[in-house]
């Protein structure tokens, strides 16, 4: 039998390094998903979930259960995306075509059944999407990922974010009709249509 959360929280409050680690094994996926959808960037969003689990190791022992677990790791990441966000803006002037055109870091794997071609238009299609997400304001492309891409439910992203849930609702509908209208003129090209686009 596995061991809870807070039972790992409790472990690695204690010293134990190897419950920390499971801990990070639990969520690293997750954590660097929303990363590397907000920043774009493989190399900035692994760096950044790397700094989400140094910021949570260091704040375990004044960790009080007031929220679940994952709700304060998110809460985490998207004030680390946003730090981020605001620092890159400060020291880069990378254009958002350039961000589009030269991908910096893999993106998720594509399956083996597909054809060369499939595996072309898909690769594209997700560059696409990455792009348009890379436009929208920052607290439009939290809620979007944390809702579209992490399956959160309204209220585990207002708790994360620490905003209310209607706040979540006005902010996703926005966000869903800023991205569509960004891709609405794209989509087309391609034959499937992932989630996030319906």
């Amino acid at each position: 039998m596995h061991p809870d959360d807070q039972e790992l929280i409790d472990r690695s409050v204690a010293g134990d390094l190897e419950a920390f680690s499971e801990l990070v094994r639990r969520y690293e996926k997750k954590v660097f998903t929303v990363a590397f959808r907000f920043t774009g960037n493989y190399s900035d969003a692994s760096d950044l979930a790397q700094e989400v689990f140094i910021r949570v190791y260091q704040a375990l022992p004044r960790f009080r259960g007031e929220a679940s677990f994952t709700t304060w790791l998110y809460r985490i990441t998207a004030n680390l995306c946003r730090d981020e966000l605001r620092r890159q803006k400060r020291h880069k002037k990378t254009s958002l075509d350039e961000m589009a055109a030269n991908p910096t870091g893999p993106l998720p794997p594509i399956e083996d059944s597909l054809s060369p071609d499939d595996v072309l238009e898909r690769r594209e299609f997700q560059e696409m999407v990455q792009a348009c997400l890379n436009e929208l304001p920052e607290e439009y492309r939290l809620v979007l990922v944390m809702r579209e891409i992490q399956g959160l439910s309204y209220a585990e992203i207002a708790a994360a974010l620490d905003i209310s849930p209607g706040t979540v609702k006005s902010r996703l509908s926005r966000a869903r009709q800023a991205f569509r209208q960004k891709i609405s003129g794209r989509r087309e090209l391609f034959a499937f249509r992932p989630r996030l686009v319906k």
